[in-house]
């Protein structure tokens, strides 16, 4: 890759992590549109680990208070901080297998009419999960249930074009969060899920025996850490005033786009 590509994918990377926009979708149909190599799975990796950076630094506060709260809960009655933490654990198990089984499908999956399908209608579904039912309620009253039913809604965000956060965040809402309290779980679901997707991605490049230039990998993990963490801040801070709509409208601009470019 030469320094354009490196750059130009990092900021993809680290701004559509966190957006209910579908990065995988985006760091497949960037190169693809313009005929660039395919970045590899070093680049994949260091990238994630990038935008994994800039959620445990964005909620150091909230994982400190966590994992003391954890720490005490031996000890203790539960608290809020630990059954949080006991939702993300259970929110994240549904997608170890189905992690592992979509590997089979991975190269079926990335095809762009599949990514404009995927584009559109879960975009339209977020729009439906944004007026669908009252939304009062925080990440700390989200029940054992609730979680898992969001974690079964992560495994679609396998298929590119869904987007994890997006389709996490529409599960939240559909459930009755409030805009921010869905974001604010989705983000922290994203720790483990980039943590095992991260390490399944390293596993198969040592097994490759790819070697790849230190310098590159490094500067994309800087601009996908600073990239993610200006936008989680971002999102949150204005997510009250703008609502969905933002991100519906340009994932079916895009998949209108997809559609026309690639039928």
């Amino acid at each position: 890759m030469d320094w354009i590509q490196i750059i130009v994918l990092a900021l993809v990377q680290g701004i559509t992590e966190f957006l209910p926009v579908s990065s995988s979708a985006h760091l497949i149909l960037v190169p693809e549109l313009l005929g660039w190599p395919d970045q590899g799975l070093a680049f994949d990796v260091a990238v994630h680990v990038g935008a994994l950076l800039a959620v445990v630094i964005y909620f150091q506060k909230q994982l400190r208070h966590i994992s003391l709260a954890c720490y005490r809960s031996m000890r203790q009655p539960v608290c809020d901080d630990t059954r949080l933490a006991i939702n993300v654990v259970i929110a994240t198990l549904p997608i170890v297998p189905a992690g592992l089984l979509a590997n089979y499908f991975e190269d079926a999956l990335r095809d762009p009419l599949v990514i404009a399908w995927t584009t559109v209608g879960f975009g339209l579904v977020l729009w439906w999960a944004a007026h669908a039912r009252e939304q009062n309620k925080t990440e700390y009253q989200i029940l054992v249930g609730m979680a898992l039913a969001i974690g079964l809604a992560q495994c679609l965000a396998l298929i590119p074009g869904t987007s994890r956060s997006g389709i996490t965040i529409t599960a939240g809402l559909l459930l009755g969060l409030t805009p921010v309290a869905a974001a604010r779980f989705s983000f922290l679901l994203s720790i483990p899920v980039i943590v095992m997707a991260g390490g399944l991605k390293t596993i198969e490049w040592i097994q490759l025996g790819m070697p790849d230039s230190g310098v590159y990998l490094l500067v994309g993990a800087g601009l996908a850490a600073v990239s993610a963490g200006a936008c989680i801040h971002i999102f949150l801070k204005l997510l009250d005033r703008i609502g969905m709509l933002p991100f519906v409208i340009y994932r079916l601009l895009l998949g209108a786009f997809l559609f026309s470019v690639f039928t």
